[in-house]
């Protein structure tokens, strides 16, 4: 496969996608290839940033034709930095962001160029929501082709428990729609499968009430009693709560009293999905697990639960995800006492109650196979150059595996560059089976490689 396209397979893009073609030479470039992930400096041959699907076809066509190295982005998250390449072709889909809601339906065709807060705030004025992420810069794409997990997983499950059909350009350049009745085995392949199988322009999404949430932002001073009665609490609560958990120290950020800058805390996102008299109800015993240093949980609408985001924020960090069963006294400990000693400029243990509506599907249903898993945990340091990042990356190895039970499986979106064992995690026993199968019949020479891969071979 060749990795750099000759002067030929150029002058063909820019003459067949005619203002949609970024070049080295061309000023939007750099801008054009920066990631949200830090410390990657990748420069593809040719930017391409289709319209239609018709756009998308002609890009898959050329790198099926090319081997040409082909990065597919949508919000630009890939944690192992996919969405763009060296010296090929990124397929950029940040311009196909066109919306259709059917209000009465409570459906909606998005595509996927689209972000979480993007599509979030446009169906929010009708009082209605899709559960992504927790981030509102991630493209919707990408998210939805890993999962989804996110503020209504316990109530409304992952985002693919929401998909109900897709258009997808295969390898051979056609422009497939797929739900439970067409390509029934690529359906199910595309709910959790990640980007081996093609490029999804279109998701058709159920679309759920959601007017009204409480949550927010609830950050308590940290301890292993703290950490252990929050997840108590979080499991004990009804469905219509997510919480995620995040041991970590205080940033320096300016509504906090700068003597707290630097200590340990619980930092929670909680998301309450129901009736704001009830919400409150159920987040109080949180609230008097210690007493708040920010306190900002409050009833909002739903699309408001996102975070402002720097959009010069390109953080460089190492990062491991699992699942565990239970964090028990002892874990909690070894959670606190890890963050404490560390010396990383920041570093984090997250833990996200899973359960309800997750755990409501058959394993076998979709291609996200970890529907009884209980807990999500992921621990990341951030680094600041070369010189501390294999220390970084030995404290995070050493965490997770002290915080590691039986529970074998991990996340394949927060994978990242972390090599093919860690990806037959992400898809135990029958799942890589049926997964190697469909890439054999949609993709049988990996066209679709720069992802979490799942090659035709299976090997």
């Amino acid at each position: 496969m060749t990795s750099t396209p000759d002067t030929a397979v150029v002058d063909r893009l820019r003459a067949e996608l005619d203002g949609q073609f970024v070049g080295p030479g061309d000023g939007e470039y750099d801008a054009a290839r920066t990631v949200f992930v830090g410390g990657i400096d990748r420069r593809p041959a040719v930017i391409v940033r289709p319209t239609d699907a018709d756009g998308v076809a002609r890009v898959v066509s050329v790198a099926r034709d090319t081997g040409l190295d082909l990065a597919v982005r949508s919000g630009g998250h890939s944690g192992a930095g996919h969405s763009v390449c060296e010296g090929g072709i990124m397929l950029d889909l940040s311009r196909m962001r066109a919306l259709e809601v059917d209000v009465e339906g409570h459906t909606a065709w998005a595509q996927t160029g689209l972000t979480a807060s993007g599509y979030t705030t446009a169906v929010g004025e009708h009082g209605l929501a899709t559960g992504f992420g927790d981030t509102g810069s991630v493209g919707i794409g990408g998210i939805t082709l890993g999962g989804g997990v996110g503020f209504l997983s316990r109530k409304y499950g992952l985002t693919i428990d929401d998909v109900l059909a897709a258009e997808v350009v295969t390898a051979d350049g056609t422009l497939l729609h797929v739900d439970a009745d067409n390509e029934p085995d690529l359906f199910w392949a595309l709910r959790g499968g990640g980007g081996n199988f093609g490029v999804v322009t279109r998701f058709r999404y159920r679309l759920n009430e959601v007017p009204t949430v409480v949550g927010g932002m609830l950050m308590l001073q940290a301890s292993a009693d703290v950490l252990t009665k929050f997840l108590a609490e979080a499991d004990a609560a009804p469905d219509e709560l997510s919480t995620i958990a995040n041991v970590m120290p205080v940033p320096p950020i300016p509504f906090i009293p700068a003597e707290h800058h630097g200590s340990l805390v619980l930092m929670a996102l909680v998301c309450y999905a129901g009736p704001p008299e009830d919400g409150e109800r159920v987040l109080a015993p949180f609230r008097s697990l210690a007493t708040p240093l920010v306190d900002m949980v409050k009833p909002m609408p739903y699309p408001a639960i996102f975070l402002p985001e720097d959009p010069d924020y390109h953080p460089t960090a190492v990062a491991r995800t699992l699942y565990v069963n239970d964090v028990s006294t002892e874990t909690a400990e070894t959670v606190i006492e890890r963050i404490r000693t560390s010396d990383a400029p920041m570093r984090v243990a997250q833990l996200r109650m899973l359960g309800g509506a997750v755990a409501r599907v058959a394993p076998d249903a979709t291609a996200y196979a970890h529907r009884t898993s209980r807990i999500m945990a992921n621990v990341a340091a951030f680094y600041t150059g070369p010189a501390d990042l294999a220390e970084r990356e030995a404290w995070v190895l050493e965490t997770a595996d002290l915080l590691r039970q039986d529970d074998a499986g991990v996340y394949v979106n927060f994978l990242g560059a972390e090599g093919p064992e860690r990806v037959r995690a992400a898809y135990p026993g029958a799942t890589w089976d049926r997964l190697v199968e469909v890439k054999r019949r949609y993709d049988p020479t990996n066209v679709f490689r720069l992802n979490q891969n799942i090659p035709p071979d299976g090997a």
